[in-house]
């Protein structure tokens, strides 16, 4: 999966491509080829995240991570894509999914809290974003066991464990 963002941003090339395989993983558990989507990432501090939150879901505090999806799931992408349509950004055509914000600042934070890296704090929140892109939501409990499922299923194949259990028995093997 193509993702699109500033050049500035501080994500080396190591972060992207670990990145990319997360959105690709997760377009592939949705029976979608990763190869027709493309994403927006937008890293912000506090402040802009917080403004944006406030803007779009009426939350006046920062958070750590905001998605704006295209697309209601993966049925109506897939709809699309058999229909030809893309967003032809820079002449790919692919089909943007949407936008995910995240701030650096509360992954670090979030890291140190947590007890793990700041990179396994990253692709997690972006894994989840990514989820959401592709229509998981977690407000009802069936939901939010399908969403952690396909985490944990992301998160595993990249061999960063979501669940704490696991991550502790990683590290006492």
């Amino acid at each position: 999966m193509k993702i699109w963002m500033e050049e500035e941003t501080g994500v080396g090339p190591d972060r992207l491509i670990q990145l990319e395989k997360a959105a690709d993983l997760a377009a592939a558990g949705e029976g979608l080829d990763p190869q027709d989507l493309s994403l927006s990432l937008t890293l912000v501090s506090p402040e802009e995240i917080r403004e944006l939150n406030r803007e779009h879901r009426q939350v006046d505090q920062v958070t750590d991570v905001l998605s704006f999806p295209l697309y209601e799931g993966a049925e109506e992408i897939r709809e699309d894509i058999k229909a030809g349509i893309g967003a032809e950004i820079d002449g790919a055509g692919e089909i943007l999914l949407g936008d995910v914000i995240i701030c650096e600042e509360k992954i670090r934070a979030q890291a140190e809290e947590f007890g793990h890296t700041e990179e396994r704090e990253m692709l997690y929140l972006f894994t989840h974003s990514v989820l959401h892109l592709l229509g998981h939501d977690h407000m009802e409990e069936e939901e939010k066991g399908r969403m952690r499922e396909a985490e944990e299923g992301v998160m595993d194949a990249l061999g960063v464990p979501r669940r704490t259990d696991e991550i502790t028995d990683m590290i006492e093997d």
